[in-house]
């Protein structure tokens, strides 16, 4: 509770009025002397540096491949993982290039692994960023994010699945391995053979590296009609073909039907098998045998399953599953599932483009509303003379500022607090576009810069804006990708080669075997 002055106390007012601010400050996580409150002053500058009007974005360098192009966090990955080329330099800098391998080495995923903060890790390499990838042999490996050496080995399972994602349940805390959906070959079916395991998942604590559980999703437990299966936030989600969505406690089922712990690198005698968790040829045992339906925690019936929770309170965002209903979104309660007053939303868009919708990923508990058009921030707030009733309300809208611009990606910097937008000014082949950058808290337009390469909608793209780093992916026809880099530049002698569209001549360059392009 903040100190109150006291009537006529002179100059002590202003002594109590300090400590509420202070004691604010701390509730929220700043400290004088925390290094976090150097970085985050370091983070404003640079955003008033890049929203300046001075300020350009200079495409440095790009390169092109005839295979998927990543990006994490300043590494740039070309050659399914293979390759690693630093982002942050002027120039392409490649942090390492190893052989070419073989596809049972091909790697189906990969996740960017972070050092958490504040705890003891068990060897100097936990505290630097390093790579999770999945191989095709389901062989989940842990690689140094800058020298790609491998500091783990961990075999998942033999040949009676094929694990495929990687995704987070908690970021940087609790990761997922999830299963391709298992399927029987035609002629067993036609032999009358049933299958009833459809997927697997194997959950592990990152950072140090261990095991939780593996579990099977079972026909005989969740249906016929399951199509897909998650893990997020703790929940188990499960999926099925009417458009159902059910929602299970995942570790009230890990607690109920854990048959026994294990810990990898210890042998194990398991259904008969003797090895070592996480080794050749034995793998992991999935030792989560769900026998019973576990207890509902919530289904909903979404078209195509888009189902969403966020916002303060709970709420969720289904499509009636009609196909007339499509583009139409309902905003409920998670308690009772009422509709929201303005829960409806609809932009009844004329265009080919399809609108989207989510909750805002700042954790304001906002829901951004995108059309071809226009963009909608919508915050939730209590009816007036009702608090059992929450309200949909506009907080604030961003409109194309000129009549053939069209959105197509809407992203939130965190760091700088920034909502970007990627907008179209012109279709076809020799299309144009540009990022903006807008006010968070507002949306009033901060900064716009043009994109020089062409720009055509019918392609698929990817654009990254990290600090002063902006980065485009775009991917052509006949698997052709293209990776455009663009950095902060402060030199307003150089501000008509920055944002010029016009021709310019080009250099060419060769490192580590790859061509680099720059303009």
């Amino acid at each position: 509770m903040c100190p109150q002055s006291a009537a006529g106390g002179g100059r002590a007012a202003p002594r109590a009025r300090s400590v509420c601010r202070l004691l604010t400050r701390r509730a929220h996580g700043f400290y004088a002397r925390d290094a976090g409150v150097a970085h985050r002053q370091n983070l404003g500058l640079l955003r008033q540096i890049m929203c300046q009007e001075s300020t350009k974005f200079k495409n440095v360098w790009t390169t092109h491949s005839a295979s998927p192009i990543a990006y994490e966090r300043g590494r740039i990955y070309l050659d399914n993982y293979q390759c690693c080329i630093s982002s942050i330099a002027q120039e392409p800098r490649i942090l390492y290039e190893k052989p070419k391998c073989s596809k049972s080495e091909k790697i189906e995923d990969a996740l960017l692994l972070e050092c958490p903060l504040g705890e003891m890790l068990p060897s100097p390499s936990d505290y630097k960023p390093s790579l999770i990838v999945l191989t095709v042999q389901n062989w989940l490996l842990r690689l140094s994010a800058d020298s790609g050496e491998i500091l783990e080995k961990i075999y998942l399972a033999g040949s009676f699945c094929k694990f495929r994602y990687l995704s987070w349940d908690i970021p940087q805390e609790v990761m997922v391995v999830k299963s391709a959906q298992n399927k029987l070959p035609a002629a067993a079916r036609q032999a009358g053979i049933q299958q009833s395991i459809l997927f697997y998942l194997a959950v592990f604590q990152v950072l140090p590296l261990s095991f939780i559980g593996m579990l099977e999703i079972n026909k005989k437990i969740f249906g016929n009609s399951v199509t897909d299966v998650a893990v997020s936030n703790g929940i188990l989600i499960v999926m099925y073909s009417m458009g159902l969505v059910r929602l299970y406690n995942f570790q009230a089922i890990s607690e109920q039907f854990m048959e026994q712990p294990f810990d990898l690198g210890h042998e194990f005698n398991w259904n008969g098998q003797v090895g070592v968790v996480g080794k050749y040829p034995f793998g992991l045992p999935c030792n989560i045998k769900i026998t019973d339906t576990p207890p509902l925690l919530f289904e909903a019936s979404s078209l195509e399953n888009a189902f969403q929770i966020g916002g303060y309170p709970w709420h969720y965002i289904i499509t009636p599953n009609k196909k007339k209903h499509k583009g139409v979104f309902h905003i409920c309660s998670l308690k009772d599932k009422a509709l929201a007053k303005n829960g409806i939303q609809d932009m009844k868009c004329c265009s080919l483009e399809p609108d989207w919708i989510y909750f805002h990923p700042d954790m304001s508990g906002r829901i951004i509303h995108v059309g071809p058009n226009l963009i909608k921030v919508l915050k939730l707030k209590e009816v007036k003379n009702n608090t059992d009733q929450t309200e949909v309300a506009e907080d604030f809208t961003i409109v194309a500022n000129r009549e053939n611009c069209t959105f197509k990606i809407v992203d939130y910097e965190d760091e700088l607090d920034l909502l970007s937008t990627v907008a179209v000014t012109q279709i076809g082949a020799d299309g144009r576009a540009h990022l903006d950058f807008h006010c968070n808290e507002h949306g009033i337009l901060l900064k716009s810069i043009p994109l020089l390469e062409s720009w055509d909608v019918t392609y698929s793209h990817e654009v990254y804006v990290d600090k002063d780093l902006v980065l485009h992916i775009e991917q052509k026809p006949n698997r052709r990708f293209s990776c455009y880099v663009y950095q902060m530049v402060c030199d307003t002698a150089k501000d008509d080669e920055c944002s010029s569209h016009e021709k310019t001549e080009r250099v060419f360059c060769k490192k580590g075997g790859r061509i680099f392009e720059y303009i």
